[in-house]
Order: structure tokens, then C-alpha cells, then sequence
């Protein structure tokens, strides 16, 4: 038979409450789908699906700042695996970066004592991964390597730096948010310290302009046009100027050069181009103030909190104004402002003085859900869902245009299959901006309006604030093996207990049972358990006493003491007896009660002369066992005994056992229905009684003297044969009955607070809790085995302590934690994976490299032998049944709408590749795919029907690959796009820079009479009055005759060559000379510049021709970007040259998959060369897969690989004929 493991395996755990203040702006939510946020001095890593905590990071000293998950910008593979990267700063100025899934640190980084201010993982991750910037207070930002911890440049500036936002457009731009302004870095790059001290520009706050004072009894409207100019170069005079109180700045990820500034009561958002605000979101006066915004990338939308913990999603409104057809007569007064409407808000938590919102984070990858941070512990998570309104178009009431369904998903346009999408991410749940053509499309079927609403999909709450009275429940025996449960009581000040089961760490049961303070718990059974609460004292020094009988099945609670309670002494404490059957209680100053606990009636009430109890415990000895026969036996024995230990009184020692062992023998003898069971206490002079309980009598049958070397004792914890007292000077005394010695130990700890011997047959070991810190010592070895003091290795003092398991202690602390520690009370964190989660959680990070790359490729390659399926046992996957099970539990886990469509035959493989980059948070191939599927996608749309050429740009008009993808957007809707930028930089305009830098953009995009009348407003009295007049008239002079041109093209030459590089580009644009210029600006380096220009100016082929010499400085060493050129040939349609690029990169996987879905589309055109790459490609793959020990599919891949997969194909088939010719 097999012997019982007695020790159910808990793992090591911590159950944390309340956060403190510092914790406010750390959290984060990372591509891999998990949240991390800092509790006092912990990171706790959430699963945001689940709602569940996966773990809890324990090293740092102080509160935790900041918190920032690595990011996934990059191609995984076996040499650079999904793996769970998180950096956490601490107020003294430490960061750890952590290894999360086995809780250790990589690497721990220290500057500067003081606590981080920011800091950010770079985005770009072509030349390495592992890059951190962080702002060292006052004023260093420092660039670490983060896997080795080395540091590679540092930089001061000129004032205190509170945060910064790195441009997502282009790596080598940063904004600085300083304490007076904004310093913007242009010059960026991880090699070396930014040269220039930055572009300096000062805020001045939106309340100090005088044009607000104005506007106030105007309406809002105009005040919003009035708030012209915020951002100046010089610094504002000093009455202008209050403190800047802008919360927060941050790029727009949804368009280029546009940034927010957060104030508590309005969001201003700025056009970098022009330095100037194009539009403003403020509340009204009645309204909740903001404390954080996150912009989104796949549509212009914001999440904002409010200080109520209410989260609002706001989208931008379209500009219906400049949409509609040139030859109407425009809106006489257009709404020039950037609007973003309210769409959609959840609802406010109760704010109190310790309950307030301290932080959102926003899903990076779906942008579809919020998670609320409250300080209290809770984590919110609420979900955006839309759903499709069935009203008519026309008679929206609301005052907000309609949000529209997106015309696409996955990259796909839909069909008729609109209304079984689930809500993947925001960008197919809402339209782009692109989408609204103009009133056909409207009267078009597919045009679906639609309402979003947030609904709360997750809750964590935490531990109450502190004090706490814990206790565990009885522990686990082969008898009760069957029905056990870790349950551990935690009694709180509000009269509350919380039971949480400890394998899962969740809350079990709250239990609202008392009104004032929880002092203690005693457990009668593993389902029911006694608490006592007492009230705070009246002036008399009376309390109420409380006392509860709980089951913890139902619920239900008694009151044990009946009426009794009110206006008497406090309890100090209550001790059940070792059958469960008594209850004694101690009262302060009144004699002690005994109870039966199993009729809820008083035993004994002690006369008034008792003496005041000081410390009680229970005998584990009784006689429930001993039969007649040893009855008899043991009366003999008794005889015996009391003869020779009258005999051998040698010292004070053993006649004080020799008592003790007296009385337990005597308990031996009877045996009715109700056990006999004793009990012994101590008296204020420190004498030791024994006491014997059965039925309803309770017996004095021995006193001990005090022993001359212990003060007064506090505590006794009695097991087996051994006795232990601890005594308000921090001295233990060990009695060993058997052996009739007594040891006394000074552990200079002051007051023994508790001790408590472990669980289990033969375990001797114990737990002392001081005012300090605890013990745990081996009363067998009479020797400490570990210590904790606070202050000395924790920071935290501890409340209570008891054992969970034979070996792990509980620890509750005042940092409002609860702690399961080793025996050895070390803090340690767990490994992820060996924890046991009540409901299993996606994250393939978890699984080891080649688990988690064999699951995406299972995946990614449906159907196998034909069919689709999401069970891996069918597969030829020869790795271990161990790990095969894991990832079925993986593939268990998925939600039943992906997993719908995982199934479904019509479900593209592009459409598969985009849906596996989300569910891995895979943020470079996420872009790969959107990119790849929306061109390959429209190439296939354009290919058939080359006559007839409306029908194609009708369909692109409507369905545009959303600006966030800026210069890989298609031609068209960029023009239009930067049309409306200028249009709305102009109606902003309020400096002569202003309309100088708008005339200049409106010459480069072609608009030439709007640049004329600009030019034309300069003043007489402006030094550039008569330079301005000569350019009007030269713009509207120049005619295509060949001298006049080929003068103006000699001095744009000769311009560009003395430093004047823009002046001369204009020029050139104004001869239609425009890839001259682009050529001209890629020579000076301005490669964005060009490739701008290319988009607004030139046709297809010249433009190609720009962008194609972009990619190939992207790919040179020294730029380093390959990534971003692979994106840039997508949108080219040089599908062949990006399948090439991919392989000689060795991003095996990613080209294997492109070279298919180019092969459904007949991207290709098919010859030798490019059969040549295909096979090249496939036979690659099959060798990686292989690597994998994904057999299958490397077969699969070999065989489609001709003669560069034959090799392997052999390699591959020669085990399995080996194993049929044994």
C-alpha cells in the first residue's frame, strides 16, 4: 500500500492588502497579457483574464514606484523566447529586473538613492532588447542595459525631470516633462548621451492665461477657441505663470507629432509641428477631475480616469467638415477642432480617506479593457463590449456622430458574417477615421452603427487594513485526508473574518459576524470555529465581550455565551480543548469560565478567589483511548510510580514533573461519554496549576511552585512530552515530562508574545512570537532553527503568527500582508509554474521556449490530417506527456469565442496569423500581420480588374489602413489626412511663425492660392514683410515655361548648397520638382522629411522609388531598423523582396508563413528564382520546427520544399522506419 503523504504541498505565498501611497503610479499592464502593480514593498503579477494573482516579486526594501513590463518588439524564437520580463523601482532608487515566471532577479541596478521618477523600455528593439531608460531624481536620465545591469550613458538637465514619453514614431525623439516646461530631444539613440541640452519650451498653465478670465461668462464654446497659444519659447513672466500642474504628457500613438498634456480639468492636445493646441477636452464645473490618460494606438481614442475612479473612453469625432465633396460650398463655420466625444464610462467607486483610485493601465494589445488600481487593494477590470444598435442612421438623437462597425477584421474586409465577431480589440470594434467616406457609403449596407458600454469581467480585492488575529485550521491526518481543505481565519477591525484556502490564495468566505474588533479564533472542527471581539473600553474599563460559534458551510453564527457579555472585563483569550470538547475563557480581571463547546453550555464559572490567569494550555494527553484492560494496568503502574517518585525528590525540577505526570496518569482511569481532558495555567506570581475537566466537573489536583529564574509568564504551549513557558523578559523554559529536566533559555527578545508548536506526530518544532520579530525553534535540540526581526531583515512588524503546514509559518504583518513562508522565514517567491490555479490561466510565457513556439506553430498551421482541432494528444509531438499536458491545459483555457474561431474552416491564415500575434502579445509581429494582410489583401482586389479602375479606389476609400501606421498608409487617405492637419493648424494660427510654418506646408502639399493669401497677411511692419510679398508673387507667377524654371531650379540649388535646405525644397516643389527634392532631403539626411514629401507629391513609381532608398539606409548597419523597412516594402507591395529579407534575417517562422499566404494570394510571380527562395524558405522552417521537436509539422514543410527539403525529409522518415523494422 502506499503511505500517505501527510503534507498537503502549499506553496510559499503572500496575501497582500492596502497599498501605500508611493505605490500610486506603479503599475503596468504588459504586451504578454499580465498586469503588474507595487504593493508596499512587493510587485504582484495579476492575470487579467482570470483575475487571479500569479505572483508576488518579494526584494525590495522600500515601497515599490514603478513598475514596467519589457516590451515584445521582436522576433521570438529559441534564441530569444517568450519570456516574462519586468523591471520594478523602489523609493531608495533600486531597480530590479525580474525574471518573473521563476521569481528571481536578473539583474539589480542602483544610481542614485533617491526613489526613480520614470522610466520606460525602448521601443525600437532591432539592435537590442534589453535597453531601460530611467530618470535618476533630480535631474539624470540614464540609459541601462537591463540584462546585465551595466550602465551605457547618463545626461543631467537643467531642471527636475518628473517624466518623459518616448515619440512612437521615431526613436530618436523624447519629451521631457520638467517641473517649468517641456524639453523635447531630437537626438535621442542608445549608442551614446544625448549631445544638445534639448529644445527648451515652457508651459504656461491653461488657468493663468488672461483669455480664460475673459471667457468665462461667454460659454464654453469660444473659451476653447480662445485658449490660443500655451507653448512659448520664451520663459512667461512670473505673474502669468502658476505652478505647473500638468499631471502628465505623452505622445498621441494614433497620430504623428500630436501630444497630450493632462490637467486635473482638461486634456489640451497639441500639434508639435506648429507648437500650438488643436483642441481641448474640459470638464464642466460640476464635473470630476482627471488624475491619468492613456491614448490608443489603433484608433484616436483616450481611456482617462477621473478622481471618483470612473474610467471614460473618449474617440475622436471625424471631420465631417473637410470630408465632404470639394464643389459644395464648405460650412460657413466648421468646428475647427480636434472633438473627442464621450463614448462610453464606467462606474465610480465610493471614495473615501484610505479608498481612492490610484492607477489605470489599458490592454496594449486589444485595446479593448481598463484595469482600475484602488488603493485599498482591489483591482477592477472593466471590458469594452459594443453592440450594434438596430436604429436607423438618420435620426441619431445623440449629439455625437455615430461610431460605425469596422468594415474589416483581421485585416479581412467582412461580409454578411458582421454579427459573430467577437470583440477582439478595439480596432474591430470601431471604425478608423479613414472609414467615413461621404453619404453613399452611409446609404451601403454594411455601415453598422455602434455603442460601446464597459462591463466589469474581473475583481481581485485585497486583505482589510491591520490588525489582524489569523489563525490556520486543524491540520490535515489521514483520517480527514479525504475532506481536507487549507483554510486559514483571518479576523479583522471591523468584525469581520475572512477564510482564504490556501492552495489558491483566494478568498474563501467573508464572514461579516462581529461589531467591533476580532482579538482571536479558535477552530472547533475543520468547518466551524469560535471568535471572540471586544468593544474599546467604557470609562469603568468594561467592554462588550463577543462570542461566536461559526459553520462555516452555511454561515451560520450563534451567539455562545447566550445573553452574557455586555458590560463586564475583556476577554484576553479563549483555548480549546485538544477533543474540541471544552472551552476555557479568560477574562481580565474575573475568574475564568469553562465551556462545552458541543451544547453551547457554562461548565464553571471560578469563585471570586480564583486566582487571575495569566497563560492557559490545554493537556494533548486524555483518556478517550485507554480501554478497561489498560485501566487496570495502569492502576497498578500508578501505585508504583507515586512509591518511587516519593522516593527520589532530589530537586524542585522533578517533583514539579513527577506532579504533572501524576495527574495525567490519573486522567487515564475513567472513562465516560465525555472525555477527560486537563488543562494547566499560571498565576500572576508564576505558580503552575493543573486542573482536570470531565463531564461537568473540573478537578485542582496539582500546583508547582514558580520557578525562581522566569518573570512572569505570558505564554504556554504544551505537545507530546514537552512543556514550554515563555515569560515578559524573552525567556523560554523547555520541561521535558518524560525525562523529568527543564531547561531555560534567555532569548533577550523581551515579551514571548505566543508560541505555538507545529503540526504533526513527532514534530517538536515551534514558533515564538516577540514584540519584534519570531523564532522558530526545535524543542527536541532545545535550539533555534530561524529568526526574523523587524527592522534588522524586514521592514515590517509583525501581528500574529501561526504554522500552516508542518513545516511553513504564517506571518501576519502591519504592512497589511499576510505571509506563508519556509520554516527558514526567508521572503522568496515562487515558480509560476508550480502553483495550482483554481481556474487555469492563457499565457503561453509560461511554458518553456519550445513549448510555447510548438504551440503557436499548432496553431498557426490548422487543420492537421485534415481536420481542425484544438487537442494536441492527436499530434505526432513526441515531447513528454508532462509538457504535451500543459499545453492542452493552455489550449483549454482559451476563450470559447477564439476558440470558435480557431475552428473555423473560412478563417483565413492571414486572419489566424494577426488573431496568434494578439493572443501572444507579439507586438512586432502584430504590426507584421495588419501591415501584410491589409496589402496583400487589396493587391489581390486590384489584380482582376485592371479596366475598370472605380470599383478598386471605391473600396479603398472606404477601408484605409488607420493613420497610426503614418507613412505606410495608402497615398490617398495620407493626403487627405495631412490636408486636415493644415487646415486645422491654420484656423489655429496666433503668431506670424505660425502662419510662416502653415504657408510653408501648404506650398510643399500643392495647395498654392491658400499659401498666397497666407503669405499675403504679413504685416508692413514685419522685418519679412517685403521677402513674403516677393514669394506671392513668385508663387502665383510661375508658369511651366522652361527658362523660369530651370532659374528657379538653379537657385534652389544653389540654396540647398548653403544651408537653406528647406527654402530650396520649396522651391522645387513649386516646379513640379518635387523628387528632386525628396532626393535632396534623403542626401542632407532628412529621411522622414522625404519620405513625407514622396507621400504628399509624387505618383506611385516616383514615390516607390524614394521609399525603396529609405529601406535601404533603414537596413544599413548603422541605422539598424529592419524591422520598420520590412514594414515600409509591405506597403510597396515588394512582396517577394520582403519573403527574401525575412529569410536572410532568419525569421524562419514569420517567412514561411508570409511566402504561404503570398502563394494563396498569387502574390508571386512564379519562376526559378522565386521557386528557388520558396523552397529555400520551407526546407529552413521545417528544420526549425524540427528543432522544436514539432515532427509533424516539419514533415509538412520538407515535403513542400522539392529538392532543398529532400535531406531532411529522409532524416525525418528514417526513425519511423527504423521502429517498423524492429
Amino acid at each position: 500500500m502506499q503511505p500517505f503523504t501527510v503534507n498537503i504541498k502549499l506553496a510559499a505565498r503572500t496575501l497582500t492588502g492596502a497599498l501605500s501611497a508611493p505605490n500610486r503610479g506603479a503599475a503596468d499592464w504588459g504586451w504578454q497579457g499580465l498586469i503588474a502593480y507595487g504593493c508596499h514593498s512587493l510587485v504582484l503579477v495579476v492575470d487579467a483574464n482570470t483575475a487571479q494573482t500569479l505572483q508576488v516579486l518579494e526584494r525590495h526594501k522600500a515601497n515599490v514606484v514603478k513598475v514596467k513590463w519589457a516590451k515584445e518588439n521582436y522576433h521570438h524564437n529559441i534564441g530569444s523566447p517568450y519570456s516574462l520580463r519586468l523591471a520594478s523601482a523602489d523609493a531608495t532608487g533600486k531597480i530590479i529586473v525580474w525574471d518573473v515566471a521563476t521569481g528571481t532577479a536578473r539583474c539589480e541596478i542602483q544610481e542614485h538613492a533617491k526613489p526613480i521618477q520614470d522610466m520606460q523600455w525602448l521601443w525600437n528593439q532591432d539592435a537590442s532588447r534589453d535597453l531601460l531608460l530611467a530618470v535618476h531624481p533630480p535631474n539624470y536620465i540614464v540609459l541601462w542595459n537591463a540584462d546585465t545591469g551595466t550602465k551605457l550613458w547618463k545626461k543631467s538637465y537643467a531642471e527636475n525631470i518628473l517624466s518623459f514619453s518616448f515619440d512612437p514614431f521615431d526613436p530618436s525623439h523624447l519629451a521631457l516633462l520638467t517641473s517649468e516646461g517641456i524639453v523635447f530631444i531630437s537626438d535621442f539613440s542608445p549608442s551614446k548621451a544625448p549631445a544638445s541640452s534639448g529644445k527648451k519650451v515652457y508651459i504656461s498653465s491653461p488657468h493663468s492665461s488672461p483669455s480664460h478670465k475673459l471667457a468665462a461668462t461667454t460659454g464654453a464654446k469660444k473659451a476653447l477657441d480662445k485658449v490660443k497659444i500655451l507653448i512659448s519659447n520664451e520663459k512667461p513672466s512670473a505673474e502669468s505663470v502658476t505652478l505647473n500642474d500638468c499631471l502628465q504628457l505623452s505622445y498621441l500613438p494614433s497620430k504623428r507629432n500630436y501630444m497630450l498634456l493632462l490637467y486635473p480639468r482638461e486634456i489640451l492636445i497639441l500639434d508639435l509641428e506648429v507648437n500650438q493646441t488643436v483642441g481641448v477636452i474640459a470638464i464642466e464645473r460640476t464635473g470630476v477631475p482627471f488624475l491619468q490618460v492613456i491614448p490608443c494606438f489603433q484608433r484616436d481614442g483616450l481611456f482617462c480616469l477621473h478622481e471618483n475612479g470612473c474610467i471614460t473612453l473618449r474617440v475622436r469625432r471625424p471631420n465631417c467638415s473637410i470630408t465632404g465633396t470639394p464643389n459644395e460650398e464648405p460650412d460657413p463655420d466648421p468646428v475647427q477642432e480636434l472633438t473627442y466625444d464621450l463614448r462610453s464610462q464606467c462606474d465610480a467607486i465610493r471614495v473615501t480617506k484610505t479608498v481612492r483610485p490610484f492607477s489605470m493601465v489599458c490592454c496594449p494589445v486589444n485595446e479593448n479593457s481598463a484595469a482600475l488600481i484602488v488603493s485599498d487593494g482591489r483591482v477592477m477590470i472593466w471590458e469594452l463590449k459594443s453592440s450594434i444598435s438596430g436604429r436607423n442612421l438618420r435620426n441619431s438623437s445623440s449629439s455625437a456622430s455615430p461610431l460605425y462597425s469596422p468594415v474589416s477584421f483581421c485585416g479581412i474586409p467582412v461580409g454578411a458574417f458582421q454579427n459573430k465577431l467577437p470583440d477582439l480589440s478595439l480596432d474591430n470594434m470601431i471604425a478608423g477615421q479613414g472609414t467615413v467616406a461621404g453619404e453613399e457609403q452611409l446609404k451601403s449596407s454594411f455601415l453598422q452603427e455602434v455603442h460601446l458600454k464597459f462591463l466589469l469581467t474581473g475583481l481581485l480585492s485585497g486583505l482589510p487594513l491591520p490588525p489582524f488575529a489569523i489563525r490556520m485550521c486543524p491540520p490535515l491526518t489521514t483520517k480527514n485526508i479525504k475532506q481536507y481543505e487549507p483554510l486559514l481565519a483571518v479576523g479583522t477591525s471591523n468584525g469581520s473574518v475572512l477564510v482564504f484556502h490556501l492552495t489558491s490564495g483566494l478568498l474563501h468566505k467573508e464572514l461579516s459576524i462581529h461589531s467591533c474588533e476580532v482579538k482571536g479564533i479558535e477552530w472547533i472542527s475543520l468547518s466551524g470555529f469560535i471568535s471572540f471581539a471586544t468593544s474599546t473600553p467604557n470609562n469603568l474599563g468594561l467592554v462588550r465581550n463577543e462570542l461566536q460559534l461559526v459553520d462555516l458551510p452555511t454561515g451560520r453564527s450563534i451567539a455562545f455565551r447566550g445573553e452574557r457579555g455586555s458590560d463586564e472585563p475583556a476577554i484576553e483569550m479563549i483555548k480549546v480543548s485538544h477533543l474540541k470538547q471544552y472551552l476555557a475563557v479568560i477574562f481580565k480581571d474575573k475568574p475564568l469560565e469553562i465551556w462545552d463547546v458541543r451544547t453551547c453550555t457554562l461548565l464553571r464559572e471560578m469563585s471570586k478567589n480564583f486566582p487571575t490567569v495569566t497563560a492557559l494550555e490545554w493537556s494533548p494527553s486524555h483518556n478517550l483511548k485507554s480501554l478497561r484492560k489498560k485501566q487496570l494496568a495502569a492502576r497498578e503502574a500508578m501505585a508504583r510510580q507515586t512509591v518511587a517518585s516519593d522516593t527520589e525528590v532530589s530537586s524542585v525540577e522533578s517533583s514539579v514533573i513527577s506532579l504533572l505526570q501524576e495527574a495525567e496518569s490519573k486522567s487515564e482511569l475513567s472513562q465516560n461519554i465525555s472525555a477527560r481532558e486537563h488543562f494547566v495555567f499560571t498565576d500572576a506570581d508564576g505558580q503552575v496549576y493543573h486542573l482536570t475537566v470531565e463531564g461537568n466537573s473540573v478537578k485542582d489536583s496539582a500546583r508547582i511552585p514558580p520557578d525562581g529564574s522566569m518573570g512572569s509568564i505570558t505564554c504556554i504551549a504544551w505537545k507530546g512530552d514537552i512543556l514550554v513557558l515563555g515569560d515578559v523578559d524573552g525567556n523560554l523554559n523547555f520541561w521535558d515530562l518524560k525525562a523529568r529536566v527543564s531547561r531555560g533559555i534567555p532569548t533577550h527578545r523581551s515579551w514571548v508574545k505566543k508560541i505555538r508548536f507545529a503540526p504533526g506526530k513527532g514534530n517538536q518544532k515551534l514558533i515564538a512570537m516577540y514584540n519584534d520579530g519570531a523564532e522558530v525553534w526545535d524543542s527536541k535540540e532545545v535550539q533555534m532553527v530561524s529568526s526574523l526581526r523587524s527592522g534588522r531583515n524586514v521592514n515590517y512588524r509583525i501581528l500574529d503568527v501561526d504554522w500552516c503546514t508542518s513545516d511553513k509559518v504564517i506571518l501576519a504583518s502591519d504592512d497589511g500582508c499576510i505571509r506563508v513562508l519556509e520554516m527558514s522565514m526567508k521572503p522568496s517567491c515562487f515558480r509560476m509554474d508550480e502553483q495550482d490555479l483554481i481556474e487555469p490561466a492563457w499565457c503561453p510565457y509560461l511554458l518553456v521556449p519550445r513549448a510555447s513556439l510548438a504551440l503557436k506553430a499548432f496553431l498557426l498551421h490548422q487543420p492537421w490530417n485534415e481536420k481542425y482541432s484544438l487537442d494536441v494528444m492527436n499530434i505526432d509531438y513526441p515531447e513528454n506527456e508532462n509538457i504535451k499536458n500543459l499545453i492542452q491545459e493552455q489550449l483549454n483555457s482559451l476563450s470559447n469565442d477564439i476558440k470558435k474561431l480557431l475552428l473555423d474552416p473560412d478563417f483565413t491564415l492571414l486572419q489566424r496569423c494577426l488573431l496568434v500575434a494578439r493572443l501572444y502579445g507579439d507586438e512586432s509581429e502584430l504590426h507584421f500581420w495588419t501591415i501584410a494582410a491589409h496589402y496583400l489583401h487589396s493587391l489581390s482586389q486590384e489584380k482582376p480588374a485592371k479596366p475598370t479602375n472605380a470599383p478598386i479606389l471605391q473600396e479603398q476609400l472606404v477601408n484605409p489602413l488607420d493613420i497610426c501606421y503614418d507613412i505606410l498608409c495608402e497615398h490617398h487617405y495620407f493626403q487627405k489626412f495631412q490636408l486636415e492637419r493644415v487646415n486645422l493648424q491654420e484656423v489655429k494660427r496666433s503668431t506670424y511663425d505660425h502662419t510662416r510654418k502653415c504657408a510653408d506646408q501648404l506650398l510643399l502639399l500643392g495647395q498654392t492660392d491658400r499659401a498666397v493669401q497666407l503669405l499675403l497677411e504679413t504685416s508692413s511692419e514685419n522685418a519679412h514683410y517685403y521677402c513674403d510679398s516677393l514669394k506671392a508673387c513668385l508663387v502665383t507667377t510661375v508658369t511651366s515655361s522652361g527658362p523660369s524654371q530651370s532659374t528657379i531650379k538653379l537657385v534652389a540649388t544653389n540654396m540647398i548648397a548653403n544651408g537653406k535646405l528647406s527654402e530650396g525644397v520649396q522651391l522645387l516643389c513649386l516646379i513640379d520638382k518635387a523628387a528632386d527634392a525628396c532626393r535632396y532631403l534623403q542626401t542632407y539626411g532628412e529621411w522622414n522629411r522625404a519620405a513625407w514629401l514622396a507621400k504628399v507629391r509624387l505618383n506611385s513609381e516616383e514615390c516607390a522609388d524614394v521609399l525603396k532608398r529609405w529601406v535601404d539606409h533603414l537596413c544599413s548597419p548603422q541605422v539598424n531598423q529592419k524591422s520598420k523597412a520590412i514594414l515600409v516594402l509591405l506597403s510597396l507591395g515588394c512582396f517577394t523582396k520582403v519573403a527574401e529579407m525575412l529569410h536572410s534575417m532568419r525569421y524562419f517562422d514569420r517567412a514561411a508563413l508570409f511566402v504561404e499566404a503570398c502563394l494563396k494570394y498569387g502574390a508571386f510571380e512564379v519562376n526559378n528564382d522565386t521557386n528557388k527562395l520558396i523552397h529555400a524558405v520551407y526546407a529552413d522552417y521545417a528544420r526549425s520546427l524540427k528543432l522544436l521537436g514539432f515532427k509533424q509539422g516539419a514533415l509538412i514543410f520538407a515535403s513542400k520544399a522539392g529538392e532543398a527539403g529532400k535531406d531532411l525529409l529522409m532524416e525525418l522518415k528514417q526513425p519511423e522506419e527504423e521502429v517498423t523494422q524492429d
